[in-house]
């Protein structure tokens, strides 16, 4: 045991501070590589700054969002794969962001963790970098915290932050849905980052290791293709919002799946009825359905069963605003309609190929 004096060192309970100064040296690069107009200073302050004049805007109103990712990161810290995690922290703050309209400005992470691993940490802030990027926003700060007794040495935690902003009266949902609007759903990259708790359950019904090739898509190992990163909408719907001026409504589909999701935007008067039978899943979607004996309805409720962001357009823009998201790399679906409310928000058709 090393000592100061006759004395105890903060290494010996467990915190090294020279490991985190190491880490903040390590990192710099990443950071710098999400610079954007608004947001070009070094980390190391006592807070991350932000220009909105320098950004463009002339009277913005900000839009704020924060999460985490949830026991997907079981996954990542039991398989020791690092460097992608981060994207899925960002995707669900800046997604978030996106659906009203907003522009994400910057980010800042939160990683706490038992023991400082250098490597590990490094591996996840090249993915909040990354995530940043794909986003067009800029990290501009951050907190690792070494909590010996709190978290094990392998284990750690995530929160993300992001601000962005919209000019005032750009803001959405607008207040002009009205009955027979288009619902387009954009696809997702698989499970993005919520019901993870159910689905490493059934991964441990099926007796498979994080190792083992996944069963649904073989050329990846269940670790790799479970970590498939969250899909980033930010910059086809900015561009499409931009160039079209037609979308009226978003919604990130997240925990709680359509039910709970696509009502957040609708209001009280109007549903979403929402024809499944158009909906081409992923595979991993049957497969954790079938293996953990999951029913259609729970499947909905949990998991985003292959559509990411559902956007609302006017019936006679739908090409438009499809041809704009296209053109921009995404997958786009009409997967139904805005009618009157009736009891239920969300009104399904048809049914799930599961």
């Amino acid at each position: 045991m090393s000592k100061n004096g006759n004395g105890l060192t903060y290494r010996d309970a467990g915190v090294d501070i020279d490991a985190g100064n190491a880490l903040v040296d390590k990192i710099r690069p990443m950071v710098r590589s999400t610079r954007r107009p608004g947001a070009d200073s070094e980390i190391g302050g006592f807070g991350g700054l932000f220009d909105l004049k320098a950004a463009g805007f002339e009277d913005p109103i900000l839009v704020a969002a924060n999460d985490g990712v949830g026991t997907k990161l079981k996954i990542a810290i039991e398989a020791g794969r690092h460097d992608t995690i981060g994207i899925d922290l960002v995707a669900m703050c800046v997604n978030d962001l996106v659906v009203q309209g907003a522009q994400p400005l910057f980010f800042l992470d939160y990683f706490a963790t038992g023991k400082l691993d250098i490597d590990q940490g490094a591996a996840i802030v090249s993915g909040i970098a990354e995530g940043c990027r794909q986003a067009g926003c800029a990290l501009i700060g951050g907190e690792t915290a070494e909590l010996p007794g709190l978290y094990s040495e392998q284990d750690y935690d995530l929160a993300g932050f992001s601000v962005g902003a919209a000019e005032r009266g750009h803001l959405l949902p607008t207040n002009d849905i009205v009955e027979g609007d288009v619902i387009l759903g954009l696809s997702s990259s698989g499970l993005h980052s919520n019901g993870y708790s159910l689905a490493r359950r059934i991964v441990e019904m099926s007796g498979l290791s994080w190792s083992d090739a996944a069963p649904f898509e073989p050329e990846k190992t269940l670790a790799e293709a479970l970590l498939e990163p969250t899909r980033i909408y930010v910059k086809p719907l900015l561009e499409a919002i931009d160039e079209t001026g037609a979308i009226k409504a978003m919604a990130h589909i997240t925990g709680g799946g359509f039910p709970d999701n696509i009502p957040r935007v609708l209001g009280n008067e109007f549903a979403a009825e929402i024809d499944l039978a158009q909906i081409e899943m992923p595979a991993v979607f049957p497969w954790l359905a079938k293996i953990g004996g999951v029913a259609a309805d729970e499947m909905l409720r949990v998991f985003n069963c292959g559509i990411g962001m559902a956007v609302v357009v006017a019936g006679g823009q739908t090409a438009q605003v499809a041809a704009v998201l296209q053109q921009a790399g995404e997958t786009v679906t009409p997967i139904g309609r805005i009618a009157a409310r009736r009891e239920a928000g969300v009104i399904f058709g048809g049914q799930i190929a599961l």
